[in-house]
């Protein structure tokens, strides 16, 4: 009775404890799995060390090696592939993603390279030019396409002469002739006028072959000399030449055909090449650039190539992208687009200082429709009238506040990338993509030249872009 208080040491009917057997064998099992685990581990560091080793070995006092993709062939192997860059004043202050396809990189300083190299390709395939042959391409441009045409001639063996109007920036020129090119500035004129750039290009390409077409000529020799001086790009064999009942030309014939120097007219603004480049190429790039992730793409139009063919693939593989054209004072596109009338308030009669375009801007804006720009129209959905002092403004601010020297057509892309913002009342991620077409350094003269803006009245400041960002961007047409 004494001991009834003290506990009780009996465990539940269910609970047992081990036996030494089975103690043995759990601790022998604990002891084997250690030194396996130890065992593992140490084999698993002499391997790696040993790989190591060989590595060492096998790469020591070897030269630097480059893979044979990285090698380009030549400078047009330079063009293309641009990196987009976030432009981050701009993304910051609205919310959404700003970025610029920088074409300024492209070897020839702008986004023309891609097209220059489309339409030489274009034509070599159709047989419309031969390297070598001392074969010459004319074209009649304001700059940056003729730059482009000189500096990837001279790598495909050929000689370019560039027709421009004289009122273009110095800088221009000076490129064009440091590319060996040979330069023709003409007064600036209506596409009508014989003398207007454009047809004198022409003009020159169809008179640039030594002999005359004489009607002794061959059917081939008909074809290929006046197909390569128009607009329109076709293919065509020397069999598809011959078909209608002519004799087939022998091999030398046809040798001294290729071999003849010929005048090439490139006409950027008819010539479907343009267009192809964008759709085959800026167009893919961006939307794989975005991991197509694009709501918006914001171009102007020159020829229109760019705001066709990017825009039209991007449509083509998401319909809701909105494509959007910036376009300058004095450029009738804006009215085309908004009203379905080419006619801009500035062409009233005693109103226009100069033919084509009143404006300080450069490369973008025209008032006619050239057949790249007949591609574009049906797939634009808003246009943006981006005056000189909004362009400039938005110039000034970039440096200030991004580093990035721009020349006046990328700063009226950028201008028509935060009205479109501010319109949509988008804030919240969207992506807008537009075109950073070359850099200031092509503009000294003009657009960067403040004297010259003063002159012109055009103010230069970067309140204008600021108040744009704060407030409502909306100005009148």
């Amino acid at each position: 009775m004494a001991s009834s208080w003290l506990p009780s040491l009996r465990l539940p009917f269910n609970v047992h404890l081990p036996t030494s057997t089975t103690l043995r064998h759990i601790v022998y099992g604990i002891i084997i799995g250690f030194s396996l685990s130890l065992t593992s581990t140490s084999f698993a560091s002499y391997y790696q060390q040993r790989k190591r080793e060989r590595l060492a070995r096998q790469f020591e006092a070897r030269p630097i090696e480059l893979r044979s993709d990285e090698v380009l062939r030549g400078v047009t192997g330079l063009i293309g592939n641009t990196p987009l860059v976030r432009i981050n004043s701009l993304s910051d202050a609205l919310g959404v993603e700003i970025l610029g396809k920088a074409e300024f990189l492209n070897p020839g300083g702008s986004v023309k390279d891609r097209v220059a190299l489309r339409m030489i390709e274009d034509a070599e395939l159709q047989g419309l030019l031969y390297p070598h042959t001392g074969s010459r391409i004319f074209e009649g441009t304001v700059g940056s396409t003729g730059i482009s045409i000189a500096t990837i001639a001279r790598a495909r063996g050929y000689e370019a002469t560039i027709i421009m109007p004289d009122d273009v920036a110095q800088e221009k020129v000076q490129a064009l002739l440091a590319l060996g090119a040979e330069v023709e500035r003409v007064r600036p004129a209506s596409i009508v006028d014989k003398k207007q750039f454009v047809n004198l290009a022409r003009e020159r390409a169809k008179n640039f072959a030594d002999d005359p077409i004489s009607d002794s000529a061959s059917p081939l020799h008909h074809h290929l000399l006046r197909t390569s001086t128009t607009s329109v790009v076709v293919s065509t064999t020397a069999t598809e030449a011959l078909t209608e009942g002519h004799a087939v030309m022998s091999a030398q014939e046809e040798e001294e055909l290729r071999t003849k120097p010929r005048g090439f007219f490139a006409d950027q603004f008819e010539n479907r090449s343009n267009y192809l480049a964008h759709f085959d190429g800026t167009g893919p790039e961006i939307w794989r650039q975005t991991n197509g992730r694009v709501n918006a793409f914001v171009s102007g139009a020159g020829t229109g190539g760019t705001i066709a063919g990017t825009g039209q693939y991007l449509k083509s593989v998401d319909d809701d992208v909105l494509v959007v054209l910036a376009d300058p004072e004095g450029s009738g596109l804006y009215n085309k687009v908004k009203h379905g009338v080419m006619f801009d308030q500035k062409e009233a009669e005693g109103t226009k200082r100069r033919h084509q375009v009143d404006t300080v801007v450069e490369g973008i804006g025209i008032n006619r429709l050239t057949h790249n720009m007949e591609l574009a129209l049906p797939i634009i959905n808003d246009a943006f009238r981006i005056t000189d002092a909004e362009a400039v403004s938005m110039s000034r601010y970039l440096v200030h506040n991004d580093g990035l020297f721009l020349g006046s057509s990328s700063a009226c892309n950028l201008v028509a990338a935060i009205k479109l913002a501010k319109k949509m009342g988008w804030k919240e991620g969207q992506t807008i993509v537009t075109i950073l077409c070359d850099s200031g350094s092509r503009h000294y003269s003009k657009f960067w030249n403040d004297d010259y803006l003063r002159s012109a009245e055009i103010p230069v400041d970067t309140g204008i872009i600021e108040d744009m960002l704060r407030y409502s961007p909306d100005r009148a047409p």
